[in-house]
């Protein structure tokens, strides 16, 4: 699925960084990245030439991790490369449904702020659910479950592009999987979203078949493979 309206999504990062999310991104030249315990990720063009790598560089310091999410650009050869990992964009079509309808009113799903963030790192360590830093829930809101008063599950928003916001940071402890914990968290995002009048969108692992399978049971479907890169600076 391509239509105007998504085009966006094809750079997610960028233009996250140039809207919703300026307050929160350090620049230079046409190089932009999140400030630091927000975000790893950096933005450059698709067509970003030499200027466009330097400035990157000179803002994120020799050395430095890029994560380029799912930038097409390719990076000069002295960028050492630190991971490549396949993965696929998906996208929730079309209006409200029934399940995220009901998932507005879920009493049992909390919201989570910066008193729960010790908790939030420990879960996201334990569950490995992708980058997640002290300051990651400032990028926007995200909900828990708890169980016995310990946080047991949690997802939130992540990137912003216009009209648009990621459900990411789905996880859910080991000992409480089995309970739907992370189909009425991301039905309960995606209510929020729908009711400001965005859409919701995600990625995924590709190798994570039973996550795409839950995301398609709520209705997500796939708009495009993508895949994701990180080097270190010279």
């Amino acid at each position: 699925m391509r239509s105007g309206d998504t085009a966006v999504l094809d750079d997610p990062v960028g233009e996250s960084l140039r809207g919703h999310h300026a307050a929160l991104a350090r620049r230079l030249g046409r190089a932009a990245a999140y400030v630091p315990e927000v975000a790893t990720f950096s933005a450059v063009s698709s067509a970003a030439g030499p200027a466009d790598w330097a400035d990157l560089a000179g803002l994120l310091g020799p050395g430095e991790f890029a994560d380029l999410f799912s930038c097409r650009a390719t990076p000069p050869p002295d960028w050492e490369p630190v991971f490549v990992l396949e993965g696929r964009q998906m996208i929730l079509p079309g209006l409200s449904g029934p399940a995220q309808a009901r998932a507005a009113s879920d009493t049992g799903v909390v919201e989570l702020g910066a008193a729960d963030v010790p908790e939030m790192l420990e879960l996201a360590a334990r569950t490995q659910p992708g980058p997640f830093w002290p300051r990651t829930h400032e990028l926007g809101t995200y909900l828990g479950i708890r169980a016995g008063g310990r946080l047991v599950a949690m997802a939130g928003e992540r990137l912003r592009p216009p009209g648009w916001t990621e459900i990411s940071a789905v996880c859910t402890a080991p000992e409480a999987r089995g309970q739907g914990h992370a189909a009425r968290l991301v039905n309960a995002l995606a209510a929020r979203v729908l009711s400001r009048g965005e859409r919701p969108f995600l990625h995924v692992a590709q190798t994570n078949t039973a996550a795409i399978a839950l995301y398609e049971r709520l209705g997500f479907e796939s708009r495009q493979r993508v895949t994701f890169r990180g080097f270190r600076t010279p």
